[in-house]
């Protein structure tokens, strides 16, 4: 009997960093991709993915990867599960943005939250859900 798959929340700058570039969020995505963890995701940060996505700064590296915004926010979507997001209280008022992700995790019953962003990191832990970047899942869970 297979072990049921952890569950992660990777955040957009992970996602983003992961399809455009080489690297730990690339790998992290290889895993999700190969079936060994399980990502999860919600409407909400399909779309921020969307419209980070469509920024200037990315548009040569779309054109280099040969993918459109599209395709690449619909293939994260069929790779993650996408869940129905509940509410939280407030918890970052520098970005309340993040709070989405801390939300998809909580909704979900994700056991780690993978992000690049320093409000998310800083916070090392939420209600047991520990916050890290991808290097730092990557060793921690034996990846590399």
């Amino acid at each position: 009997m297979k072990n049921k798959l952890i569950k992660v929340v990777a955040d957009t700058n992970t996602i983003i960093s992961g399809v455009l570039w080489h690297g730990a969020p690339h790998t992290l995505l290889e895993i999700a991709y190969k079936n060994e963890i399980q990502l999860l995701t919600c409407s909400a940060l399909l779309q921020e993915l969307t419209e980070v996505l469509q920024r200037d700064k990315f548009i040569t590296y779309l054109s280099r990867a040969k993918m459109t915004v599209q395709e690449i926010v619909e293939s994260y979507a069929l790779m993650a599960q996408v869940i129905e997001l509940g509410k939280i209280e407030p918890v970052i008022t520098a970005d309340p943005d993040d709070d989405v992700v801390l939300a998809c995790a909580i909704t979900g019953r994700a056991k780690i939250i993978v992000s690049g962003d320093n409000h998310l990191i800083s916070l090392k832990q939420y209600q047991q859900i520990q916050i890290m970047t991808a290097s730092e899942f990557l060793l921690k869970a034996n990846f590399y």
